[in-house]
């Protein structure tokens, strides 16, 4: 999908009722923190959720990497907590560490595993990573970690791959994610993942469910449950925004241009 043309830089940024952002996977090569800094810039919001996988703890202990512009985006979401944005940290797989803090703030950022969310109109949505819910995050962890690495030579080729596309004035697109989305037991797990979240968060009493962990941005209804993904900055380059008047929109963020776009690329609620 052709993302939106960048207009007047003088626009001020969009004020959202909530953004949702996850799997970042700072201190990482694949990590899109360019990307999400141009992104915070032209959009403000009263409440922001970062639905874990922030930081990536498991790459991080096999090989210390860490740009100034991953320093940057910390301190930029602890900026907007000072300045009065809302800011909720629920914990991932890649961040587990911080599920020792569960229930502390630090620097004005609530940690918590999972929360609720209420919309204008009305509805509960139950927001959670979505690790707990993954079958090989549970129970062959060592899969996990095998199946991480070799993401990581797959980002790596997509980091190349991007590398020509910006040096051709292209803007960027995942490789990466297309190959994934190909694979027949991906479609399948993804399938599997969206099923069980909507199950859980039915079972809770919820309306529907915001999560991500699986890197693929969604917004659909699954038997009557509204199911949520905001997908990823190291693929998808997406957020999930709640607007004045109470959409759920899905926005993708392909470019680094310091331009705000005239709209987002694909809206559902």
């Amino acid at each position: 999908m052709k993302p939106p043309e960048p207009h007047d830089i003088d626009q001020r940024p969009r004020h959202y009722r909530a953004i949702w952002i996850s799997d970042i996977h700072l201190g990482t090569s694949g990590c899109k923190a360019d990307y999400l800094l141009d992104f915070l810039k032209w959009n403000e919001s009263d409440h922001l959720y970062l639905v874990g996988d922030i930081i990536d703890g498991w790459q991080l202990k096999k090989n210390w990497y860490w740009k100034q512009s991953h320093n940057d985006v910390v301190q930029k979401v602890l900026r907007k907590a000072r300045k009065g944005t809302r800011v909720t940290y629920i914990a991932g797989n890649h961040d587990e560490v911080i599920r020792q803090f569960l229930g502390m703030a630090f620097g004005d950022i609530e940690i918590v595993d999972d929360t609720t969310h209420t919309l204008l109109d009305g509805r509960r949505i139950w927001i959670t990573h979505g690790d707990l819910f993954d079958g090989i995050i549970q129970h062959a962890k060592w899969l996990a970690y095998l199946g991480d690495s070799f993401y990581t030579v797959i980002l790596n080729l997509n980091n190349w791959f991007n590398h020509i596309r910006h040096k051709m004035g292209l803007s960027y697109w995942s490789l990466s994610q297309y190959l994934k989305h190909k694979v027949k037991n991906a479609v399948s797990f993804i399938t599997a993942f969206e099923e069980n979240l909507t199950h859980e968060a039915r079972r809770r009493g919820y309306d529907g469910v915001l999560c991500g962990h699986i890197h693929k941005p969604e917004i659909r209804d699954i038997d009557g449950i509204l199911y949520c993904n905001d997908g990823d900055w190291v693929e998808s380059l997406s957020a999930i925004v709640e607007t004045q008047a109470g959409e759920l929109v899905i926005v993708y963020w392909p470019y680094r241009t310091s331009h705000c776009p005239k709209e987002a690329d694909h809206a559902i609620a």
